[in-house]
């Protein structure tokens, strides 16, 4: 499996690169923006989990990357919906968000068991 601190960042890279080819509109712009912000802080908040100062740290800023990686699905479901011309790579990165959603998950429960 891909290193997760790689794969969070690729995530981001991904969706910039998907929110460059979404035409410009004033319906477009909101949706886009709230995608760049959260598909880079499950990237950012991820490399902050990894220098948690505790378990309980640890899993507080795992949180904070599975609430980011579950809004990102949200703005992507919505693009979907909306956009049919990157319909392939919109979904890729909805199964990739759902996907860094359940690993996020099990890390959370692990460290919740070593509380």
């Amino acid at each position: 499996m891909q290193d997760l601190k790689v794969r969070t960042k690729q995530f981001t890279l991904d969706c910039l690169g998907l929110c460059a080819k979404i035409p410009k509109s004033r319906e477009y712009d909101s949706i886009v923006r709230q995608l760049i912000r959260s598909s880079s802080s499950v990237g950012a908040n991820y490399r902050a989990a990894n220098r948690a100062k505790s378990d309980r740290d640890f899993i507080n800023k795992l949180k904070i990357v599975e609430e980011e990686a579950d809004e990102s699905m949200f703005w992507l479901e919505i693009l979907l919906e909306i956009d049919s011309k990157n319909n392939k790579t919109i979904q890729q990165l909805i199964n990739e968000s759902n996907e860094l959603v359940a690993i996020t998950v099990a890390s959370i429960k692990t460290a919740r068991k070593r509380l």
